[in-house]
């Protein structure tokens, strides 16, 4: 497949994402390559998994939602749901696996991309890196395994993160927990060197260019610990700073729906560290994502019409109830998430 080069080189199983072009943007059939790969490598001759990029924009931009969108636009419910519980057991298994995992994670790493790039054990960053789970802004929550990621942030980052889908360069995708380590890019190619004969112990970490969480989380604890949605916006509302009216524009922009749910997994999951369960409850919402939530407007208002006007089933935030939310991740009974592989 020219959208992945997957090859065993010395001692290392090696993935290749090759879409430059589209920013490495994750197919469903580049998420079952990977899945065979990383099964045959569990007890195959090699000491670890190397995944990394074709190009210096993107290690990935997300999943390739073109298809989705067409699909829910005939009334085709199978494909996107086919497409998440296969995705979601390769997040699963990339998450438990018993070798080191090293990713490399230039420029974009983005939702699916998070899914395939940050749950490894091994996850290095760069000067380009920009890490972010955007999907509240299409009318999605944060899936992938990053509801689990955003949950074990420091304080409410995680809220905040979720619901505002900010950018991480590398020193705050290390503190926010979506890294391991920063290393320049002049040095990956040497250090890919190393990794391919199984020393892991070439990766070096330096310390990265300074970044902006840190110093932003006492702003940010105060204002996402907030029991519901509506309390973070009224006291945004209430607050005259720079950081206040820089957030509520931003969440002005995004699905009240998508917020509403993404703030209640995060909850639900906080101090938990079971990447299953996440899935599990992410699910939830993505099952029902294109026949009741706002993921098609939110992919025609960013992909295919590009007017970036979505028509929201909420207009405002304080139209969203908690029934809405609820109603949106009830269990799926006969429906809900399960591991086996299907096709």
């Amino acid at each position: 497949m020219n959208d992945i080069y997957i090859r065993i080189e010395g001692r290392a199983g090696r993935i290749t994402l090759n879409r430059p072009a589209a920013l490495n943007a994750l197919t469903y059939d580049m998420v079952l390559a990977i899945e065979t790969a990383i099964d045959g490598w569990r007890t195959a001759d090699v000491d670890l998994v190397m995944i990394d990029g074709a190009g210096d924009r993107a290690f990935c931009s997300g999943g390739d939602i073109a298809d989705m969108y067409r699909s829910g636009q005939e009334g085709d419910l199978t494909y996107g749901r086919q497409f998440w519980r296969d995705e979601y057991r390769l997040n699963a298994k990339l998450f438990e696996y018993p070798k080191p995992v090293v990713s490399f994670l230039q420029g974009f790493t983005m939702g699916g991309g998070v899914g395939v790039g940050c749950h490894g054990s091994h996850r290095i960053v760069g000067e380009s890196s920009q890490i972010a789970m955007p999907e509240c802004g299409i009318g999605l929550v944060p899936d992938v395994g990053g509801s689990l990621m955003l949950a074990l942030c420091p304080g409410h980052l995680g809220e905040y993160l979720g619901l505002t889908g900010t950018r991480m360069g590398a020193a705050d995708a290390i503190y926010a927990g979506f890294a391991n380590g920063f290393i320049p890019e002049v040095d990956w190619d040497a250090i890919k060197v190393r990794l391919i004969e199984g020393n892991i112990s070439a990766l070096d970490y330096q310390i990265p260019p300074e970044g902006r969480l840190r110093a932003m989380q006492g702003d940010i604890d105060s204002h996402f610990s907030g029991a519901t949605l509506a309390d973070i916006e009224r006291g945004l509302l209430s607050d005259t700073s720079e950081f206040a009216a820089d957030t509520r524009k931003v969440l002005g922009r995004h699905a009240p729906l998508a917020m509403g749910c993404c703030m209640q997994i995060v909850r639900r999951l906080r101090g938990a560290n079971s990447i299953r369960t996440a899935l599990e409850q992410e699910y939830c919402f993505t099952h029902r994502a294109v026949a009741q939530g706002d993921f098609i407007e939110g992919i025609r208002a960013a992909i295919i019409d590009k007017d970036r006007s979505p028509k929201w089933a909420h207009a405002r935030i304080s139209d969203l109830s908690n029934d809405d939310v609820n109603n949106m991740l009830m269990p799926l009974g006969e429906n809900a998430l399960t591991w086996e592989k299907t096709r």
